[in-house]
């Protein structure tokens, strides 16, 4: 008996490593190997010598055996081996979300047969989604998040019954309805499905999942009424169905849902009024913007406790809002904007100091704003334009501490401008046109130092400009139009660097215009019309890149500078007797002496004015011989370094040898473009870019050759940002083939594209004539290349500067998305600026209050560039109006059938007239005031392809006058 134990002592070495434990550690090891490299710290403790159980992320059951691995979160990068994963016959949780896992969900998946919980959302998987109706167990499924395509396998969850948890949205599903009867996942709490291209109708099975507490159906296709078997659905907490084409009513019955917490159908077509939710007293967030609701709030809202957030936007609401609304918890957020609500404004929502969004634009609210708001310290912005109010303000708002946003026009206040508002120190816009202010602008208006937009236009403010103004180095726009200010312009505006409009027209204005505005480097619509000013139009002004400029009626003297004589400003100086023009015939021949004795030292100037020139011109030359010079000796070859991003067939010193004068095809705010020809006859872009110089005294001279300065400190950063925008793959991208750097100079290069822009064929190229078919598809490819930056990259980007002219077309007119001179990576939350990127006409309106980038302010430009398309006009024209752009006037049109016939650019066909104006309606959906409002670029596309003109067989450029130059191109579809 002694020797038994002895005995069993090899049983139980046996038991200790019995087959089924080895086997689970050699699948574990390959799953190490296939993701170690990502996180080596994870997977240290993964050794041979300790036990399987010990390692990190790995639980096992009470047999000994791997039953969860928990990787979530750890930034793992990798194919899954799955035939590996699921020999681990006891596993019942995988769990790796949110990382960075790529490839494609093999059948081997379909062997996980034990599994209750599979959680591979947030991660790049590809591909199709296989068969998975043998995981019978599973409880919680999620692949929410990923780049799936194809139709996701719906009948697969028949055999699922006992999920609770199943998560399928934010993936890229081809479109199709739900082909299975949902009342078999009775057991459901957690339903999310947005954005996963569901079509169809909400299945009326779906009141059978009575344990459901969250159900999203958001951003899909879905259409008809939503179903009144919802109204089952008692547990349900947040009901999400937004950005669908829903119609008809609120269910009746749908006030049972008492549980509602969070409901969300916006931008859809719901019809009807409000009355089925004046029992849902436990709403914390109603959002129904955009739809077709009529009828008043109910004023049963008034007594929810917990809202918190209301947005009825761009309905057709009529009444009152309830006076006590938002006076229990307080609100945060509330957006009543665009509809037809009239009476007082509530006087208690920011009662708590919660309020952060008020925003009740375009209606019908009468009376003034209540006193109780000066104490609202939490207010972000302030906006309740377009409507009936008046009286004065409540002195206090104009210094909120946390203020961004104050727009009070088209209304009737009164009373002066405090001088509270240099307390404003977040103020970004200060919107007050079209109201009855009155007195001088306070002094301390400049203290205020966040103003990026002041508009003052159309008031009765009087007295001088303050010349402080200068102080405002953020100020975008300044607006200050049919007031009755006298006195001269102060010359510090001319320190306003970052401003891009300035509208001081109508007004009393006297004196010169100062020559401080010619240095304006972002200047680009400048309006001093209707004023008293006097003297001669400095020439400082000729520097200036203008779309607009506007100096008609005034008491301006002498000869128009050579730079302004041109055909776009015909019309600029009208109402100015005492100028002359020698190219212009809108105006005087310089030749004649009329009114050469109204200065009796005009001569003298002119002597004087001549020999400066002469010597500027003698300076410049001699300047521009030594840039030549430089040029035509550019740097070593062996002090530069070629990095290539895609296999080359040139060398570096055929492009080094190309950045030369004669070479020169095009400059930009970042520098000079140069095409390069090859030996094999390729042409190739090569942008030599332009940065601020190391010091002060290298301001005044730059050699050719050194153009680009990048400091050290900025060249990791210039490093890490053309490493990242190297990688993107698409053809609607341009193609960056390498970069050339020296220590203190970077040269890119690029495809040639032989026709240019498509700002140059559409604004500059009068004898090209684009139909329809063609500008139809440069603006799909252009989508498509937007969308793969937002959506197909690893890394979405915003480019920030999406315009026509960075739109190349090559020899086949098909479009490129270019010059990322401005594109960020997108960050969580979007990237944050404190200067307003972009191009004026193409920028974004939020730009200007939030300094918040995401890719929606990309859609808001490439809208306009539909509108470039549609209309044959540029961004900013003068016959828009005052203060009007392209998507305003577009608007303004759209209101009736006779405008929208307007719009369509007279080149285009009328046949297709209908075509085009389908895309221009895409345009306004894209140029939506409201960031969330505007689709997304993939939703860009598919709205484009639908729009796809019926007889798009061919399509031909043809040159005036020019047969032989008729150029065809013939799709395949």
């Amino acid at each position: 008996m002694s020797f038994l134990p002895v005995l069993l002592l090899p049983l139980l070495f046996l038991c200790l490593v019995s087959p089924s434990t080895s086997n689970d550690l050699d699948s574990l090891f390959k799953l190490k190997t296939a993701l170690e490299n990502s996180n080596p710290t994870l997977f240290s403790s993964w050794k041979q010598e300790n036990p399987t159980c010990n390692f990190a992320g790995i639980l096992c059951n009470s047999n000994g055996l791997v039953s969860e691995i928990n990787l979530s979160q750890q930034n793992l990068s990798g194919s899954l081996p799955f035939d590996a994963i699921c020999s681990l016959r006891e596993l019942e949780k995988l769990s790796l979300g949110s990382n960075f896992l790529y490839g494609s969900l093999t059948q081997d998946l379909s062997n996980c047969t034990n599994l209750q919980e599979l959680d591979l959302g947030m991660n790049a998987f590809t591909g199709k989604v296989p068969d998975l109706g043998s995981l019978n167990q599973l409880r919680l499924l999620s692949l929410n998040g990923s780049r799936f395509s194809g139709i996701f396998p719906w009948k697969s969850l028949e055999n699922m019954t006992k999920l609770t948890f199943l998560s399928l949205g934010d993936i890229p599903f081809d479109n199709s309805p739900i082909t299975m009867d949902l009342a078999k996942l009775d057991k459901l709490y957690w339903l999310y499905l947005t954005n996963s291209s569901i079509t169809g109708k909400i299945p009326e099975s779906i009141g059978n999942l009575t344990l459901l507490e969250n159900l999203e159906l958001s951003d899909n296709l879905l259409v008809g009424e939503i179903p009144q078997s919802i109204s089952n659905l008692k547990n349900l907490r947040q009901l999400e169905l937004y950005d669908n084409f829903l119609t008809g009513k609120i269910p009746v019955g749908f006030g049972n849902l008492t549980s509602l917490r969070n409901f969300d159908a916006s931008m859809n077509s719901v019809e009807g009024d409000l009355s089925e939710l004046k029992s849902l007293t436990g709403l914390v967030s109603l959002q129904l913007f955009e739809n077709q609701l009529i009828g008043e709030v109910p004023e049963e809202f008034g007594e929810f406790k917990n809202l918190a957030n209301l947005s009825l936007y761009t309905n057709k609401l009529t009444g009152p809002l309830p006076q006590k609304l938002g006076s229990w918890s307080g609100m945060e957020f509330i957006d009543v904007s665009e509809n037809y609500l009239s009476g007082p404004i509530p006087p208690d929502m920011c009662k708590n100091e919660r309020m952060i969004d008020f925003l009740l634009m375009q209606n019908k609210f009468t009376g003034g704003i209540p006193e109780s708001y000066v104490n609202c310290k939490s207010l972000v912005r302030l906006r309740v334009n377009n409507n009936s109010l008046s009286g004065t303000v409540p002195v206090g708002i104009w210094s909120l501490p946390n203020v961004t946003i104050i727009d009070l026009s088209m209304n009737q206040f009164k009373d002066s401008l405090s001088s509270d508002i240099g307390k404003a120190y977040s103020l970004s816009l200060l919107l007050l046109a079209n109201n009855r202010f009155s007195g001088e602008l306070p002094a301390t208006l400049s203290e205020a130092t966040s103003l990026v937009s002041i508009q003052l236009n159309v008031n009765q403010f009087e007295g001088q400009i303050p010349e402080t103004i200068g102080n405002l180095k953020k100020l975008d726009n300044l607006h200050l139009g049919q007031n009755m200010l006298s006195g001269t312009i102060p010359d510090s505006l001319g320190s306003c660097v970052g401003i891009s409009v300035i509208n001081l027209s109508h007004n009393n204005l006297s004196g010169q215009i100062p020559s401080s505005l010619g240095s304006l480097p972002n200047l680009n619509s400048l309006n001093l019309s209707g004023n008293q000013l006097s003297s001669d139009i400095p020439t400082t002004l000729s520097s200036l890149k203008l779309s607009l400029l506007d100096l008609t009626d005034n008491q301006l003297i002498g000869r128009v500078p050579e730079s302004l004589s041109i055909a776009a400003f015909n019309e600029s100086f009208a109402g100015n007797p005492g100028l002359c023009s020698q190219t212009m015939k809108t105006l005087r021949s310089c030749s004649s002496n009329s009114g050469s004795s109204s200065r009796p030292h005009i001569f003298l100037s002119s002597f004087i004015a001549g020999i400066l020139v002469l010597l500027i011109l003698l300076g410049l030359f001699l300047l521009w011989k030594l840039r030549r010079n430089n040029l035509d000796h550019p740097l070593k070859s062996n002090s530069w370094i070629m990095k290539q991003y895609h296999v080359l067939s040139f060398t570096e010193k055929e492009i080094l040898d190309s950045v030369k004068a004669e070479n020169l095809i095009g400059k930009g705010g970042s520098g000079n473009v140069y095409k390069a020809e090859l030996r094999d006859g390729k042409a190739l872009a090569v942008k030599h870019i332009w940065t601020s110089p190391d010091s002060d005294n290298q301001k005044h001279y730059r050699s050719s050759a050194s153009i680009l300065k990048t400091s050290k400190s900025r060249s990791s950063e210039y490093d890490a940002e053309v490493a990242t925008l190297s990688s993107l793959r698409h053809v609607n991208v341009v193609k960056l083939y390498c970069s050339i750097t020296s220590e203190d100079s970077n040269l890119l290069v690029y495809e040639y594209f032989p026709n240019g822009s498509l700002w140059d064929q559409l604004h500059m190229n009068k004898k090209i004539k684009m139909g329809w078919e063609v500008r139809y598809e440069i603006a799909l490819g252009a989508a498509r290349g937007l969308e793969y930056l937002h959506h197909g990259s690893q890394s979405p980007v915003i480019h920030r500067d999406v315009k026509s002219s960075n739109i190349l077309l090559d020899g086949d007119w098909k479009p490129r998305i270019a010059d990322f001179g401005l594109a960020k990576i997108v960050q969580a939350g979007g990237e944050m600026t404190h200067v307003i990127a972009g191009t004026h006409g193409y920028i974004a309106p939020e730009y200007a209050y939030t300094y918040k980038v995401t890719e929606k302010s990309d859609v808001y430009s490439f809208g306009v560039v539909l509108m470039e398309l549609v209309t044959g006009k540029r961004p900013v024209e003068p016959e828009f109006g005052e203060n009007n752009d392209i998507v305003s006037w577009v608007c303004s049109k759209m209101k009736c059938k006779e405008g929208e016939l307007e719009l369509v650019d007279s080149s285009i066909s009328e046949a297709l007239t209908e075509d085009v104006i389908n895309v221009l309606s895409i345009a306004i959906r894209c140029t939506a005031r409201v960031p969330v409002l505007r689709p997304s670029m993939r939703m860009v596309v598919q709205m484009l392809e639908e729009a796809q003109p019926c007889q798009l067989t061919s399509i031909s450029i043809t040159k005036e006058g020019e047969n032989n130059q008729k150029m065809e191109q013939k799709y395949q579809y």
